[in-house]
């Protein structure tokens, strides 16, 4: 140690540790091990939201070089599209419609499953296949078919082809989505099985009926689940697509009441060649996305319960 290590009041100074040979090579393995996920969400996530987002200033037609244009299609998309703002209250309304029925018929065939003694593997397996199959455009041209004129809901109840009718063409592809509660379903069913028997031991001594049981028990000690499940549909929600754009042939009828976010961003960017135009709405979209999980997340505070809490209260 020289003279110049020591301070005025005669304490050494000690130096910063350089990290060692062994821990530079394990960090460089990392790295490398690394590498091709940063590369993957550099060039497939990272780079296409920049481009997305400097087309969303400029008026591209996909044919000839992007043109400045400035706030003009975000200024446009609000003030002189009306069509725009029908795809906001159709995927609204969606979402209000698909997302709590799917999520209690999931809670549902979860409490059912839970008491399944034989073959819960088999019904597992068969609530779960719908999650699988649903997000085809077989399965939703099939479904089309179901609720079209002459169809099977027609001959059931002869109400009349469902795809066909403004009223109810919405609840056909929302009906849909509940079919698909498969995904939603296993996680609740995990969470079920995380739940102490103990507590619902103690109920029943204390005289405690099932639905009490239900609501004192299950629905908070699951609320971490259906906080994650509401959180993760509602994303997907916001995002769905294939259904309508089978249901409604693209078009997103009749009279609009399937014309959803994206497939009018769909409708803007690949048929009209307005891509500039469909950049903006995709930024809008994800930032309402984002809004939307961020106000979940605010009010989680007071109705999510965590085991792990020591006030023994939701946080």
């Amino acid at each position: 140690m020289t003279a110049t290590d020591v301070q005025a009041t005669g304490v050494p100074r000690t130096r910063p540790a350089t990290p060692s040979r062994p821990k530079r090579r394990r960090e460089g393995a990392a790295w490398v091990f690394l590498s091709p996920w940063v590369l993957g969400a550099t060039v497939l996530t990272l780079l296409p939201m920049a481009v997305s987002l400097y087309l969303s200033f400029t008026d591209y037609d996909l044919f000839n070089p992007p043109h400045w244009v400035g706030l003009r299609n975000y200024t446009q998309m609000f003030t002189e599209d009306p069509r725009y703002w029908r795809s906001v209250v159709a995927t609204l309304t969606y979402v209000v419609i698909a997302v709590p029925l799917q999520l209690a018929l999931a809670l549902v065939v979860a409490l059912v499953l839970k008491s399944v003694r034989r073959a819960k593997g088999f019904y597992r397996s068969a609530f779960y296949a719908p999650s699988l199959l649903g997000a085809s455009m077989s399965i939703a041209l099939v479904w089309r078919a179901i609720f079209n004129d002459g169809g099977t809901v027609d001959h059931l109840l002869g109400t009349g082809g469902w795809v066909t009718r403004p009223g109810w063409a919405l609840l056909a592809v929302a009906l849909l989505t509940v079919w698909q509660f498969g995904a939603p379903m296993v996680i609740f069913l995990a969470g079920l099985q995380q739940i102490p028997g103990e507590l619902y031991e103690a109920a029943e001594v204390d005289g405690a009926s099932r639905w009490r049981q239900f609501l004192s028990i299950t629905v908070p000690m699951l609320s971490p689940v259906i906080f994650f499940n509401l959180v993760l549909q509602t994303i997907q929600s916001f995002q769905v697509f294939t259904p309508a754009f089978a249901v409604s042939a693209g078009k997103g009828g009749p009279a609009d009441s399937t014309l959803f976010y994206t497939l009018y961003l769909y409708d803007r960017g690949f048929v009209a060649s307005h891509m500039g135009y469909a950049s903006a709405m995709a930024w809008v979209l994800l930032l309402v996305i984002g809004a939307v999980t961020a106000v979940l997340f605010r009010t989680s505070r007071s109705w999510v319960f965590y085991a792990s809490d020591t006030d023994g209260g939701a946080r």
